[in-house]
């Protein structure tokens, strides 16, 4: 079997430079979302609002985020980018240090810790990526596990079967998951590395 090179990994996408006036708009309407979110939960989130709350005129705000989908993306920039630290350079077994396998198992539990903790913001922000897998942090995921899975030597496609173990993760489905059908986070975890161990072995 070919051995298949390892793809480089880009860290999550990074904004444009800003003027000042910009920066300090958009961190005052990120800080009055914050606001909003702690004090009403993600239902509480309209763009209106936060412009009021945040003293910035509306249409800077729909300038700045597109829609509610943009600002929750925006939302979660911080810990994407804590996220993608751990995984490149954290300790193992999520980052370097650990074997291929252990590594992938590591990463899509990480990866549903961070689904969970913040639920309702993550399910409002995947619209905004729904049409849009290349971009953002689904393409750094899944440049992530491709590089793990091919490192492994499998006789598999690691594009793939990365982006099928994605697939489980996405936020539409956990939320289908737990509250249409009912299954407990400890439930989808088992579920989850039962089909691992049918990719990789236990």
């Amino acid at each position: 079997m070919t051995r298949r090179k390892p793809l480089p990994l880009p860290l999550l996408d990074q904004p444009p430079a800003e003027r000042a006036d910009a920066a300090r708009n958009r961190q005052r309407l990120v800080d009055a979302a914050l606001r909003i979110v702690a004090a009403k939960g993600v239902a509480g989130l309209a763009l209106d609002e936060v412009a009021k709350e945040a003293r910035v005129g509306v249409g800077t705000a729909y300038r700045r985020f597109g829609d509610l989908s943009g600002l929750a993306y925006t939302l979660l920039e911080e810990a994407e980018v804590r996220f993608q630290e751990a995984f490149l350079a954290g300790p193992p077994p999520l980052g370097p240090g650990a074997e291929p396998a252990p590594r992938v198992r590591a990463f899509l539990h990480a990866l549903l810790d961070l689904q969970e903790e913040q639920w309702d913001l993550r399910l409002l922000a995947s619209v905004k990526t729904a049409h849009g897998y290349a971009n953002g942090p689904y393409g750094a995921y899944h440049l992530h596990l491709t590089n793990l899975l091919t490192a492994t030597h499998r006789d598999l496609d690691p594009r793939y079967t990365a982006s099928a173990l994605l697939a489980l993760l996405q936020p539409a489905l956990l939320d289908h998951q737990h509250r249409a059908l009912g299954l407990s986070m400890p439930q989808i975890r088992a579920g989850l590395d039962t089909l691992v161990d049918g990719v990789l072995g236990p």
